[in-house]
């Protein structure tokens, strides 16, 4: 009621306290997500950053924490930030906690000003890609696998066929244009900040401390601490969250596990689930997480 109140007011009569939005970024970064499995994308955090964006506030606070993911989710939320800060003429100060590394990284990049914990994991400049081969698998289990194409490159790094190195040659010129890309956005951004250092794109990471020293970081501290010294000790911080409507937080008329949802479907969502849990587990163990 009170700030129902102070909104009234006009400007002049208001109290000296500023409300600083706050977007928290976790997680791994996938294009889809679900019951099972949230992810970061750019459909699942479009709201919260237009929300934040909307907020009268002369800042917009981003706390993140990925061990990254996809490039190209990564890519759009990090443009997707830039443009309402150009179009709100906004400041934007990210916050990272654990990691922000990789897509992560690119994330963050989004920030007029990087802020990280000493502890924090920060950099990983780089793109991987990992899968498993099983060619001797079928032939062990009695079982004959049959694969027809059109064009004879359809069915490239199949992993029940042995590798082929023109394939894996194949994969290689694609990482290093979107490592190129990768590249040239931490330049544009980060600009002389970035010291000369050899390992900076090899795909190496550091603690937050280090990634000061390197260029990758322009501060070491907290959220809280940080916005109450810019801002005023009276600055108060606002978590912007999605809004969930009564019916959808019981499962009711288009939820995904709804009534009239088939149990092989939800059997299927539950495996697809596992499957990708097993992926972002994968995703923040590089770090030790």
């Amino acid at each position: 009621m009170r700030r129902l109140l102070a909104r009234l007011l006009p400007k002049s009569w208001r109290p000296n306290i500023v409300t600083i939005p706050v977007i928290r970024l976790h997680g791994a970064i996938m294009a889809g997500g679900g019951q099972f499995r949230p992810s970061l994308s750019l459909a699942t955090t479009a709201g919260l950053i237009e929300k934040a964006f909307a907020f009268d506030a002369p800042a917009v606070a981003i706390s993140v924490n990925s061990p990254g993911g996809s490039p190209v989710q990564s890519r759009l939320i990090f443009k997707r930030i830039r443009d309402l800060a150009r179009e709100k003429k906004k400041t934007v100060l990210v916050f990272v906690e654990d990691v922000a590394a990789s897509g992560g990284y690119m994330i963050a990049l989004a920030g007029d000003e990087i802020i990280a914990d000493p502890s924090s994991i920060v950099g990983s400049i780089g793109v991987v890609s990992a899968s498993f081969g099983f060619p001797e698998l079928l032939k062990k289990i009695g079982v004959e696998r049959r694969v027809h194409t059109a064009g004879q490159n359809k069915s490239v790094l199949d992993p029940f066929k042995p590798e082929k190195q023109e394939d894996v040659e194949r994969l290689k010129a694609l990482q290093l244009e979107v490592h190129e890309t990768f590249i040239d956005l931490v330049k544009e951004r980060r600009g002389t900040k970035l010291k000369d250092d050899p390992d900076l794109f090899t795909g190496l990471f550091w603690t937050g401390g280090r990634g000061l020293e390197l260029g990758l970081v322009d501060g070491l501290g907290d959220m809280r601490a940080t916005l109450k010294q810019r801002f005023g000790e009276k600055t108060q911080l606002k978590l912007i969250s999605q809004q969930r409507g009564l019916l959808s937080r019981f499962g009711l008329f288009g939820s995904a596990l709804g009534g009239g949802t088939a149990p092989a479907d939800i059997a299927a969502a539950a495996a697809h689930g596992l499957a990708d849990a097993a992926e972002e587990r994968a995703l923040w163990s590089r770090f030790g997480l």
